[in-house]
């Protein structure tokens, strides 16, 4: 099957699982994800979405998202929004109508949920809708906005720092020197224009103009601003860089609102837009600007102050951490400080460090692996999440083994914290490893790295971090990450976990002290998790157990 014709085939069969055209709201991707704004939830098949070869995991949040993984996602994108757009405009969006209700006073439907992949992935459900409650707070919230601003430009930071680095091999080779300084041209060009990006994608997500929102953080990087005065210094382009930018724009918005309540209809395509580019321009010129400035620059020498004087500390907290950030949603925090650096110093020192996070996942898996050699279902979603897990791709790993485990999800942590202290440890000693781009981790980040002695030994620096986050979390999960009852319920073959099948609602039957496997309605598993098809093509699900 041609390339385009199989990705093609994705977004149909994807397209009905999640309720048909009718039922999808809004489509967009990230690094990995197709993010699908949906009407009523409650219609997407989760189980028929990932027996697909081509989904490696479902994520629920404030969009539906299907892992499709890294480039597949870019592609199967627009045939998506083609597939909608077609099935709109050739007929009228048809009512959908949802699963009947069970009458009043009839019994809950029995779910059985076998010990193994399935088991896991019941936890994996109640741990993600714990988190998805608990991740609904304002400030995470507002965060989640600042991420949405971020993460469209993703691509571009990748392209500009992959052709970036190339020019940097090629100038310390002195090869082609006709061709570098055009190559330093497209790798920058998106960077010196950056925070225009940010003012329009800032508007967008808070509801204003776009347009006006680029408008504004276009003064920033106006050449003209060099020839003005504010609090006794001369402003120079781009100060305040991406965080002036985003500041500029939410005051542009504020202002526009503000604008639309209070200008009358006959004067507002006039007064409103002149208003709101005036008003906010004026504050961004004499005062975002400079405060933006000051912020950004606290950011860049914190950064480096923390990893020379505390670096191989500082990495272990970082490494370790960084993975219940993520569960927390605070770890959208940083996408606004990876920015600030790559638009200071060429690149941001932290990611390399917080990709140690995923390497210790892959250390756990691997020994998860080998401690239940009986359970070939948990044995069958590892392998073939695994590829994904080294890419930098962890969810499956993360919501289909050791986060619904427990204790090798802690142990996971401790190998991104020894990863995260090698490279810090190198940090400290002065030679600084870095990323030109945000997004990709793991094996997917070598061709973004960059620092201050030479690609070779960057690249040697991050792959040590990477081995020893691999090995750190294979030894402590091995050692550490299972008890006798965690051994006994799970290192089982799935003949014995038929007939250890619980029912959902129904006591245990597990000996006194022995976990519950948990339990789940149908269709919440989690990424990766849910059965043997749901990241392994040309494997059909095993049939649910009988009780």
């Amino acid at each position: 099957m041609a390339t385009d014709d199989k990705h093609r085939a994705t977004a149909a069969a994807i397209l009905p699982l999640v309720g048909g055209a009718a039922n999808v709201r809004t489509v967009a991707h990230c690094m990995t994800r197709l993010r699908l704004g949906l009407l009523d939830p409650s219609l997407v098949d989760d189980e028929a979405l990932k027996a697909l070869p081509a989904v490696l995991g479902v994520v629920e949040d404030d969009t539906y998202q299907i892992v499709l993984g890294p480039g597949t996602v870019a592609r199967v994108t627009p045939e998506f929004e083609a597939m909608v757009a077609t099935a709109r405009s050739a007929a009228p969006a048809a009512a959908s109508t949802a699963p009947a209700a069970p009458a009043p006073g009839a019994p809950a439907p029995v779910t059985p949920v076998p010990v193994g992949a399935d088991g896991l992935a019941a936890q994996g459900a109640e741990l993600k809708a714990a988190r998805k409650a608990k991740n609904a707070t304002p400030f995470k919230l507002f965060l989640r906005k600042i991420a949405n601003i971020f993460v469209p430009l993703i691509p571009a930071l990748i392209g500009c720092g992959i052709i970036a680095g190339l020019n940097g091999l090629l100038v310390n080779l002195g090869l082609l020197p006709g061709v570098t300084p055009a190559l330093a041209s497209i790798a920058s060009g998106f960077m010196a224009l950056i925070a225009v990006f940010v003012g329009y994608n800032t508007a967008k997500e808070f509801g204003g103009t776009p347009i006006l929102g680029g408008a504004v953080a276009a003064i920033i990087v106006f050449p003209g601003v060099a020839r003005i005065t504010a609090f006794g210094q001369e402003l120079s382009p781009g100060q305040g860089g991406v965080l002036g930018a985003l500041g500029a724009a939410v005051l542009a918005v504020y202002v526009e609102k503000w604008c639309r309540r209070w200008v009358p209809e006959a004067l507002d395509v006039l007064v409103t837009p002149t208003l709101t580019v005036l008003i906010s321009g004026l504050v961004t010129i004499f005062g975002l600007m400079y405060v933006a400035g000051e912020v950004s620059s606290a950011i860049g020498t914190a950064a480096d102050w923390l990893l020379s004087h505390g670096g191989a500390g500082a990495g272990f907290l970082l490494g370790g951490f960084f993975l219940p950030l993520v569960m927390l949603g605070l770890h959208q925090a940083l996408i606004p400080i990876h920015t600030t650096l790559i638009e200071q110093q060429g690149y941001t020192v932290l990611l390399p460090i917080l990709a140690m996070a995923g390497a210790g996942q892959v250390g756990a898996a691997a020994a998860v692996y080998v401690r239940l050699p009986r359970n070939q279902s948990i044995r069958r979603t590892i392998r073939s999440a695994l590829p994904a897990g080294l890419l930098g791709v962890g969810e499956p790993l993360i919501y289909g083994v050791s986060l619904p485990l427990g204790r090798p999800f802690i142990t996971a942590c401790v190998g991104g914290a020894f990863g995260g202290g090698f490279v810090g440890l190198f940090n400290q000693l002065g030679t600084s490893v870095g990323s030109t781009a945000i997004g990709p981790s793991g094996w997917a980040l070598f061709p973004l790295l960059d620092g201050n002695h030479g690609l070779g030994g960057t690249i040697a620096i991050y792959a040590g971090g990477l081995l020893v986050g691999y090995v750190a979390g294979f030894v402590a999960t091995y050692c550490f990450g299972f008890g006798k009852e965690l051994l006994a319920e799970f290192n089982v073959s799935q003949e014995a976990a038929a007939g250890s099948t619980v029912v959902a609602g129904s006591p245990s039957p597990a000996e006194p002290g022995t976990a519950e496997p948990g339990t789940a309605e149908p269709g919440s598993a989690e990424p990766g998790s849910a059965d043997p098809g749901s990241t392994d093509p040309g494997q059909r699900p095993p049939a649910p157990a009988k009780v």
